[in-house]
């Protein structure tokens, strides 16, 4: 069986399959930070639904072998959360399961494949900082022969999945993180799996937005009957977990704003928003990426959004931060 649950809100935690109770299960993978994301798995009466697999096949194998020694369930339903691939390079091993995401979520899987992300790893020795910086957050990960698989099932609002006598509920809350975001939520298990609506102890990024909705998928989470959180980053959490992160989203929107209002450029804004509440959290030159998703949703046409950009504006504020 899988390790038991660390307590939580944990600092650190231990890599690995732990058992949340009553047939569900988290994979963690300590950091939280780039690429290192969590998957979980629900059980009943010899069935599993999967959420999320892995960057890369060796990652989603290694997840796969500690879901196997947890249970034997079959998995015969594999939901992917949203479109960011650390949740679903790794879905071409998992066999004769129903994939689901968001419509939108699909949408945006079609394009952003592992081919994509091995063509800039292999250009990153040349490209300065900003490929120093994209081999510090991608270096460790290996995506030659990940064959893309697309969902099979989309869905947009909600969407119910029966594992055994459990139902698992799907929640689209996205646009928010990415496009598409969807949580899991397991009211037999009182367990709710967020994807990359949550990092825990590690700074959120806002590809998409509104931040509004995202705050508002937070106090959706706390609004629900769960005593176990998984994040999609992070050790396992509860419901001031989920406050900590609407906070944080909060507090750099009311800053970025008070900056927008000034007139100061978004990546000035980025440098300037003190993270000192936060200092523990990894990931901080996120903050870069969260400042310009802001000033664009304040009307900012300037804004940047393409990924050359902001990976180049988090570079800046990682070398700032390792002087």
């Amino acid at each position: 069986m899988g390790a038991a649950l660390p307590d939580f809100p944990k600092a650190s935690y231990e890599a690995g399959t732990y058992a949340l109770g009553n047939g569900a299960f988290a994979y963690l993978q300590p950091d939280g930070g780039w690429g290192f994301s969590n998957s979980g798995l629900v059980t009943d009466s010899g069935e599993a639904l999967l959420i999320d697999t892995m960057f890369d096949f060796p990652h989603t194998s290694a997840m796969l072998d500690g879901f196997r020694a947890a249970s034997p369930a079959k998995i015969r339903t594999l939901v992917n959360t949203h479109q960011n691939g650390d949740h679903w390079f790794g879905n071409a091993l998992v066999e004769d399961a129903e994939i689901v995401a968001t419509a939108r979520a699909a949408s945006a899987m079609a394009h952003e494949t592992p081919d994509l992300l091995a063509g800039f790893l292999k250009a990153a020795p040349g490209m300065g900082l900003t490929g120093e910086y994209f081999l510090h957050c991608f270096g460790r990960f290996d995506f030659a022969g990940a064959t893309p698989k697309l969902p099979d099932t989309t869905f947009s609002g909600r969407l119910t999945r029966n594992v055994g006598t459990k139902i698992v509920e799907l929640i689209e809350v996205g646009p928010a993180h990415t496009g598409g975001d969807a949580i899991a939520w397991v009211p037999a298990d009182r367990t709710v799996f967020t994807g990359d609506i949550l990092f825990i102890n590690g700074h959120p990024i806002v590809w998409a937005g509104p931040i509004g909705n995202w705050i508002d998928a937070c106090n959706m989470i706390i609004g629900l009957d769960a005593e176990i959180v998984v994040p999609g980053h992070g050790p396992v959490t509860d419901k001031e977990g989920v406050a900590r992160v609407r906070d944080y989203l909060a507090y750099i929107r009311d800053e970025a704003k008070k900056r927008y209002n000034t007139g100061m450029k978004p990546f000035e804004a980025a440098r300037s928003i003190a993270l000192d509440d936060f200092a523990g959290w990894g990931d901080a030159e996120r903050i870069a990426v969260n400042v310009a998703t802001l000033y664009r949703e304040f009307g900012d046409t300037t804004a940047p959004s393409d990924a050359a950009t902001l990976f180049g504006w988090m570079a800046q504020l990682w070398k700032d931060k390792r002087k």
